[in-house]
């Protein structure tokens, strides 16, 4: 059968079937006297194979280690396919979800869409600095939705990026809140610690409640990060978390700063210098010794004074002359 009737019977055009042999896909068995191809029934069958494989999806390359590796099993194909087809339905989905998103932007023209479009393409960047340029160069009346951008900082594992994801959420207040708050309950520790980072740089009632919520969260800098917000905002609810953080050495320098501004009068700087004592208890080590009087520095009242007597005499001479400095800086003297 020549290459005009096979191209008619199959439906592959000449070209493709010319195409084919230059890729050692089909080769026609034989030539005319007058050189034209001339194709058997099995070079037909095996048209109709290429054809079948590409129809779902393999690259001719793919057709032909379907067609000629031994060792090319039917379930390496279809695992194959299941892959290029998730792939594919992913991408599907991605465009929808943008879409969708552009949508809820209620673009007002062509220009204001498609510089959103383009904002939602640098937030999916594989590079850090393409997706910080595109939180910033969004203006304020073609802003990111504040779900998109909540979205995109809770999956941000570089610092810069995501700081500038905080500060555009923080300028949109109360009103990236619930987006934002998504996060809290993550089973991924870092998603929570960029979820607080983020509801931390919102004022309000609201997002005080939900910080309050993650005093007692399993991960140590989540954690932290809520007390010393919950500190800075007045809320002696914060007190153990900075007394254990003061204890175990995390930013203790920030939370003995965080625990004296709590420490507003004299009968509450007592009570935290009695629960800071507690904590550190009677066997401490050298280093608790020493953060305990540098906590100490940052509290008032006679509790303190007290705790940083007794540190005066403390057998580490660093120890020591860090109680009596701070004691002489008050003007107070030592047994």
């Amino acid at each position: 059968m020549l290459i005009g009737e096979v191209a008619r019977r199959s439906g592959v055009t000449a070209r493709m079937l010319r195409h084919y042999e230059a890729q050692g896909l089909v080769q026609p068995t034989g030539r005319t006297a007058g050189g034209y191809r001339e194709y058997s029934e099995r070079d037909i069958r095996r048209i109709l194979h290429v054809e079948a494989l590409r129809a779902l999806g393999l690259s001719l390359g793919e057709v032909q280690r379907a067609l000629t590796d031994p060792g090319f099993a039917p379930s390496m194909l279809i695992g194959d396919l299941i892959e290029q087809t998730r792939r594919r339905l992913a991408r599907e989905e991605d465009l929808l979800d943008r879409l969708r998103r552009v949508e809820s932007a209620g673009p007002a023209d062509w220009d204001e869409a498609l510089h959103i479009v383009a904002l939602l393409r640098s937030l999916g960047s594989e590079h850090a600095v393409a997706r910080q340029r595109a939180v910033l160069s969004a203006e304020r009346d073609t802003a990111l939705p504040t779900d998109v951008l909540a979205e995109a900082l809770l999956a941000e594992t570089d610092l810069n990026a995501a700081g500038t994801m905080q500060w555009a959420l923080a300028r949109a207040g109360h009103a990236a809140l619930a987006d934002v708050a998504a996060g809290l309950g993550s089973p991924l520790p870092e998603v929570r610690r960029r979820a607080v980072a983020a509801v931390a740089q919102v004022a309000g009632e609201e997002a005080t409640a939900l910080l309050h919520g993650m005093l007692d969260d399993p991960d140590d800098p989540t954690r932290d990060r809520a007390a010393i917000t919950l500190g800075e905002r007045g809320s002696l609810d914060a007190v153990p978390v900075l007394v254990r953080m003061v204890v175990a050495g995390r930013s203790d320098v920030e939370a003995a700063e965080t625990l004296g501004r709590l420490a507003s009068t004299d009968e509450l700087a007592d009570d935290i210098v009695t629960v800071l004592v507690e904590a550190v208890g009677d066997d401490a080590g050298r280093a608790v010794r020493r953060r305990l009087a540098q906590a100490l520095a940052e509290l008032p009242g006679a509790g303190a004074d007290q705790v940083l007597a007794d540190l005066a005499g403390d057998e580490d001479p660093g120890i020591a002359l860090t109680a009596r400095a701070v004691l002489g800086g008050r003007g107070a003297g030592t047994a």
